[in-house]
């Protein structure tokens, strides 16, 4: 069993409601978070993401502001630096010994050369798009930056601390990843078993209302997709962890092991 918390680590202001719901939502802007997830257990500290790069910021916001409108800005606190909430579980960042990415995106992956002893998780099918596109994306710099792509080719690599997830995977006991596709190719679901049930964390999920009312999500590259991520979700996970809805702050309540806090639930439930 697992420990597992919720830690915001940016705010990206508001985007058109169609891109979190299909067909849906027109002259909408709906917020959105970001969160990332600290996980302890089993003699393991691992992360899920690690938050934006803070010396890219302004480029992409630039790139957001073209394409969206000034309401798509992402900005981030003091306590939502990295070094700041980690600092609040008492971890180091040598201390670290797994950031599993998902999808990659700089604002997942933003301090992933900040690690010196981590291995890196990412989706071998999402590495390999990366790398490899069928199509030329002029806005690759946005997935992975120039720094930390040549970070993860040379650095990381050489160190043998980069390690590409099939698509179905068991990272370590109780820790499981999958393939979910749907928003990116390096898009996963992480199932962590905790003693209140396992843990659900996708990108694939921007509101909890994606999976929770079967509403697909806008920013897709596959309906096919979506469907079999959402069933899978919610056959699968227990307690789901969305990495952009606001709500998650309200369901998880910072420095609250998610676990513990739905087992508390789950018995105050059952006594007569």
């Amino acid at each position: 069993m697992y420990q597992v918390w919720v830690e915001q680590v940016a705010d990206l202001g508001r985007v058109p409601g169609p891109e979190i719901f299909w067909m849906s939502h027109f002259e909408q802007w709906l917020s959105l978070h970001i969160y990332m997830l600290i996980i302890r257990g089993q003699g393991k500290t691992i992360l899920v993401n690690c938050g934006p790069p803070l010396d890219y910021l302004d480029r992409m916001n630039a790139v957001w502001r073209d394409e969206l409108g000034e309401p798509a800005h992402m900005t981030v606190t003091a306590d939502q630096q990295i070094d700041a909430v980690l600092a609040r579980h008492g971890i180091s960042f040598d201390a670290v010994d797994m950031v599993i990415v998902t999808p990659l995106q700089a604002y997942a992956l933003g301090n992933i050369d900040r690690f010196p002893s981590a291995t890196i998780a990412i989706s071998r099918t999402g590495w390999e798009d990366l790398l490899a596109p069928r199509y030329y994306d002029s806005r690759r710099h946005m997935a992975v930056p120039d720094h930390l792509l040549r970070y993860l080719i040379f650095e990381a690599w050489t160190e043998q601390r980069v390690h590409l997830l099939d698509d179905e995977e068991v990272v370590v006991p109780g820790i499981r990843t999958a393939w979910m596709g749907t928003h990116h190719r390096s898009s996963l679901a992480v199932f962590i078993e905790s003693a209140g049930g396992i843990v659900g964390f996708s990108d694939v999920m921007f509101y909890y209302a994606n999976v929770e009312r079967n509403h697909p999500l806008g920013i897709q590259e596959s309906m096919a997709e979506c469907r079999r991520a959402y069933d899978r979700l919610r056959r699968e996970a227990e307690i789901l962890v969305s990495p952009y809805d606001p709500d998650t702050a309200t369901r998880f309540p910072p420095g609250q092991d998610i676990g513990a806090a739905a087992l508390s639930s789950a018995q105050r439930r059952q006594k007569p």
